[in-house]
């Protein structure tokens, strides 16, 4: 870790949110504010939208129970153990957690797409806020501008840039985890938000929201258009307008009986929440939003996933067990290797997760108990065909039955014993009282 003022020979990939456009915009009171960065994407989205949030939250609550373990690469997916090298992964600052660190990754992956953090010589981790880190390509076949497309493109340092600092801070790439989960196509290695690609169903969701919010605050009614007789002088209309604002508009005024003095004339302008079919409306966007985001909607506990028959048992364990094996195992998987990057790793051996005592899995861990009674059966009849025990253990364990090649003892019988050949005496002793 040391600072400098540039690298040579190295070419940088642009910060996350240099090259994306604005988001949406939102209006409050007299000011607008444009989701163009980080800090708008965490403010606008993940702050104001409840479904984002929900999402999220959802996504953290398992990924962040697992716990990391070394996996020995010639074993099953249970021969895990631990060293005191993972003690930086259970404390990874203090009074911190393995927990607490997988929230913020989850939290960082999801709105930047990108985790960055570091080992410190103190051995804490130390998380770096996405819209500030870069990542710094090198290449000796081409030149700096030409780096990142070069075949032999690779990683050589990550820079820290926070504002106001005079130079950037380097960082060795074996300090730094850089965890993403779904890569971005345009560049080497930068990680894309799942949130991008539903940016419009986020921007429906708060307008549906705004829409929501405010037909409620003009007194829960239908916008009106009121006509008046054209003798009506400039005064008297003023007058009128602000008194009807005053005894109509607002929550607390709702659904008064409307008087009109002669020759006005109302016409409703929109329809009310059931003729525009608000409730469907907006829960298709919270669908689309909890797909991209690989949360079912009966998981989050959104309008369209707590209705008809989602909330069946079957098919709620098919939800459930849908975004365990097809979003969280899939992160778990993501996020060890990028952890063991900054660990010492022990010979034959590779950083791995351990779910086994995660509550929302319990019903997984039912399944898994079916299991080891089969492949129990399994062993005990292979062992009493005559195979070798050991051979027969790493077989079942690892489902590949080609390990048992050659290890078959060449007996056959229950005991596994071979029948001893019957003494010379007693042979004769048999053979005379069968001829008497």
């Amino acid at each position: 870790m040391r600072l400098v003022s540039k690298l040579t020979k190295g070419w940088s990939e642009p910060e996350f949110w240099a090259v994306s456009r604005p988001i949406f915009a939102t209006h409050w009171g007299n000011t607008e504010r444009i989701g163009e960065d980080y800090e708008r994407y965490v403010y606008d989205i993940y702050k104001s939208d409840g479904v984002v949030f929900a999402c999220i939250a959802a996504r953290a609550m398992v990924f962040a129970q697992a716990r990391f373990l070394w996996r020995r690469l010639a074993g099953g997916p249970t021969d895990l153990f631990g060293t005191q090298e993972l003690n930086i992964l259970e404390n990874p600052w203090p009074n911190g957690s393995t927990g607490d660190l997988l929230t913020i990754m989850e939290q960082d992956v999801s709105l930047a797409g990108n985790f960055f953090g570091v080992r410190l010589p103190d051995n804490r981790i130390k998380r770096l806020q996405p819209n500030w880190v870069w990542v710094v390509t090198g290449s000796r076949m081409f030149s700096q501008d030409l780096a990142s497309m070069a075949p032999d493109a690779q990683i050589i340092a990550y820079t820290y840039n926070p504002p106001g600092a005079s130079e950037p801070i380097v960082y060795d790439v074996k300090d730094v985890i850089h965890y993403t989960e779904m890569p971005d196509p345009m560049y080497n290695w930068r990680g894309m938000s799942w949130i991008t690609p539903v940016i419009r169903e986020i921007q429906g969701d708060v307008a549906a929201t705004e829409h929501k919010l405010s037909f409620f605050k003009n007194g829960a009614t239908p916008s009106l258009a009121i006509r008046y007789d054209a003798s009506i002088s400039k005064e008297a209309f003023d007058a009128f307008v602000a008194r009807f604002r005053e005894e109509h508009e607002g929550v607390g005024k709702g659904y008064r009986t409307l008087h009109l003095g002669g020759g006005a004339d109302v016409t409703p302008l929109t329809a009310d929440f059931r003729q525009l079919d608000f409730k469907a409306t907006q829960g298709a966007s919270e669908t689309r939003i909890a797909a991209a985001a690989g949360t079912h909607p009966v998981i989050v506990g959104l309008s369209e996933g707590l209705s008809g028959s989602s909330l069946n048992a079957g098919n709620f364990q098919a939800a459930r067990r849908l975004f365990v094996d097809g979003r969280i195992r899939f992160l778990w998987g993501k996020a060890a290797p990028a952890l063991q990057s900054i660990l010492e790793v022990p010979a034959g051996a590779r950083l791995w997760y351990d779910d086994r005592d995660i509550p929302f899995l319990r019903d997984d861990a039912a399944s898994e108990a079916k299991i080891r009674q089969t492949n129990a059966n399994t062993i005990r009849q292979l062992i009493d065909a005559g195979f070798s025990p050991d051979k027969v253990v790493d077989a079942v364990m690892s489902g590949d039955l080609g390990l048992l090649r050659k290890s078959h003892s060449g007996l056959y019988s229950v005991q596994l014993q071979p029948l001893a050949p019957p003494e010379s005496g007693e042979a004769e002793s048999e053979t005379e009282r069968g001829t008497e």
